[in-house]
C-alpha cells in the first residue's frame, strides 16, 4: 500500500483518472478470459439530478471499458442510481433487489452496486447489509465521481465495498459523463439545499448548498455546444440561492444572461427554483430572453398557508398569488407548473379548499400531485396529527381533478398555433411520429422523418390531447 500510496495522486479529478486506468486494465483482463466485453446497467430512480449523477456513472463505466446494455438479467454490474423522496421509490429498489438476487445465482459474477439519495439514510445501509447481502457496492451522492476508485477496490479486495460520506466540500469538475441525448444535456450548478422543509429529507441525504464556480458552468456549457448541445437544462435543488458560496459575488440571474451569451445554445431551462427566493431580477432577464424557454415549474406544496408555515416553506398562499401573477404579467406565455402534497400532518378539508383556489387562480399547466410521505428523520414525521388513508384517497382525487382540468384548458389555447418543437426522438407508442418539446415544455407527437431528431423545427398543433399534442410539421 505504501508503494500505491507514492503513485495514486492526491488532487482530483487526476486521482479517479488514475484509478480509471486501473480498472480499465482489471477489466480487459477479464475480458480476455471470458473472450467479450463486460456489460453495465444503470437504473435511476428520482428527478433530473439523479439522472444526471447516472450520466456520470455511466461515463465513468464506459471509460473503464464497460458497454451499457438494456438487458439487466445477463449484465456484468448493475448499478442502481436511488431516490428517498418518497416511500414508494425506497420500496420500488428493495423490489428490484430481490429480483436482482435471483439474476446472480444464475451469474455468480454479476456485481450488483446501489448509490445515490437512500443511500445515505444509516437504516438503509443496516437493512442492506443484514436482508441483501448479495449487494457488492454501496455509496452514497457525495462521492460519485468515486466511482472507479470504488471499483478498484471491489475487485481487487474481493469482498464489498461501503463507503457513505456525510458530506462534500468540493464539487469535483471534469469527470467522464455520458450524454442519454446528444443534443441536450443536464448542467449541474449547485448541490444540496438549505431549505429544510420540514417533509424533505434531501437536505439530510444531499447536504448543505455548494455552487459551482460561474466559470466552471460556462466553460462546460460551451463544450457541449461545441459537440452538438443545443439546449441545456440548468439543475439545482433550489437554482434561486445559486452563487451564495461562490468566490466572485454572482447571482441565478447574473448566470442565465451569461448562459444566453453562449453560441450554439438555442434553449435555456432550469429546474428547480423555489417561490421564496424568485427574485425580480430573474424574471426580467426570462422575460427579456430568446433563449430561456417558456416554462417555469414553481412548486406550490399546498395553497394553505397554514400548512405551509408546518412545512418550513417561508411564503404564504398570498405571496405565491402574487409571485405567479407577477410573472403571468411579465411572461404572458410562459406555462407554469407545480409539485402539490396531499395529507400533510393536521390538513384538513378547509387546507384543500385553499390549494383548490390557488390551482384554480395561477391556472397550473400541469401539476406533479404526491401523497405525503413520511421520512424517517424530518421534523414532519414526528408531528401529532397524522391524517387518515381515506381523507388523503378523497382529498387527492378531488386536487388531481382540478389539476388536469386547469391543465387541459391551458393547453387547448394554443390549439391552431404553429410553435418551435425540439424533436427528441421516434414516439415510443408509434413509430410512424417523432416527439418532441414545445418550449413551455408540452410534447408534441407528429410525422416526420427521423433525421430531424436534435433539431428545432416549426410544428402546427393540430389537435390537443390534454397534456400533449398532435401536430403537423410545417415548411420552413
Amino acid at each position: 500500500m505504501n508503494e500505491e500510496a507514492n503513485i495514486v495522486p492526491v488532487t482530483e479529478p487526476e486521482r479517479q483518472n488514475h484509478y480509471i486506468g486501473e480498472v480499465a486494465k482489471l477489466l480487459r483482463a477479464r475480458e480476455k478470459s471470458l473472450q467479450r466485453k463486460l456489460t453495465c446497467y444503470i437504473a435511476t430512480f428520482g428527478c433530473q439530478m439523479n439522472a444526471r449523477d447516472s450520466e456520470k456513472l455511466l461515463g465513468i463505466l464506459k471509460a473503464v471499458g464497460y458497454v451499457e446494455t438494456e438487458d439487466e438479467r445477463s449484465a456484468d454490474l448493475v448499478l442502481m442510481n436511488t431516490c428517498t423522496v418518497r416511500d414508494n421509490a425506497d420500496q420500488r429498489v428493495y423490489g428490484r433487489l430481490g429480483v436482482l438476487k435471483g439474476y446472480k445465482q444464475e451469474h455468480p459474477d454479476m456485481l450488483i452496486g446501489l448509490c445515490g439519495c437512500m443511500m445515505q439514510e444509516p437504516s438503509v445501509i443496516e437493512k442492506i447489509q443484514k436482508s441483501y447481502p448479495h449487494v457488492d457496492l454501496i455509496f452514497g451522492t457525495h462521492n460519485i465521481y468515486k466511482l472507479a476508485e470504488l471499483l478498484y477496490r471491489l475487485l481487487t479486495e474481493q469482498r464489498p465495498v461501503i463507503e457513505i460520506l456525510d458530506h462534500a466540500d468540493t464539487v469535483v469538475e471534469d469527470i467522464p459523463t455520458e450524454r442519454k441525448y446528444p443534443f441536450k444535456s443536464g448542467v449541474n450548478i449547485m448541490f444540496g439545499c438549505d431549505k429544510f422543509c420540514s417533509y424533505c429529507i434531501v437536505p439530510y441525504v444531499r447536504g448543505r448548498e455548494r455552487s459551482r464556480e460561474m466559470d466552471d458552468i460556462l466553460c462546460e456549457i460551451r463544450r457541449l455546444a461545441d459537440s452538438g448541445v443545443i439546449e441545456v437544462m440548468l439543475l439545482g435543488q433550489n437554482v434561486n440561492s445559486y452563487g451564495k458560496h461562490c468566490r466572485k459575488e454572482v447571482d441565478f440571474a447574473t448566470l442565465l444572461k451569461e448562459v444566453e451569451k453562449i453560441e450554439g445554445i438555442s434553449r435555456i431551462r432550469f429546474m428547480t427554483p423555489h417561490p421564496q427566493d424568485f427574485s425580480d431580477d430573474v424574471i426580467s432577464v426570462i422575460r427579456d430572453s430568446e433563449k430561456i424557454c417558456r416554462h417555469i415549474h414553481l412548486p406550490l406544496q399546498s395553497g394553505s398557508s397554514r400548512i405551509l408555515k408546518l412545512m418550513n416553506r417561508h411564503y404564504t398562499k398570498e405571496s405565491y398569488l402574487q409571485l405567479a401573477e407577477k410573472i403571468r404579467k411579465q411572461i404572458p406565455d410562459v406555462a407554469i407548473t407545480t409539485d402539490i402534497i396531499v395529507g400533510f400532518p393536521t390538513e384538513t378539508e378547509e387546507d384543500i379548499e385553499d390549494t383548490l383556489d390557488v390551482i384554480r387562480k395561477v391556472g397550473f399547466d400541469n401539476a406533479f400531485t404526491f401523497i405525503y410521505s413520511k421520512r424517517t428523520g424530518t421534523p414532519a414525521a414526528s408531528m401529532d396529527g397524522q391524517v387518515s388513508e381515506a381523507f388523503i384517497k378523497e382529498q387527492f382525487a378531488r386536487v388531481l381533478q382540478l389539476v388536469q382540468e386547469t391543465s387541459k384548458v391551458r393547453a387547448q389555447g394554443l390549439e391552431g398555433q404553429v410553435t418551435d418543437v425540439l424533436v427528441e426522438e421516434i414516439n415510443e407508442h408509434d413509430p410512424n411520429l417523432l416527439t418532441g418539446r414545445m418550449s413551455n415544455n408540452l410534447l408534441v407527437h407528429f410525422p416526420a422523418d427521423p433525421a430531424l431528431i436534435g433539431k428545432i423545427v416549426p410544428v402546427r398543433l393540430a389537435e390537443c390531447k390534454g397534456f400533449y399534442y398532435l401536430g403537423v410539421l410545417q415548411n420552413n
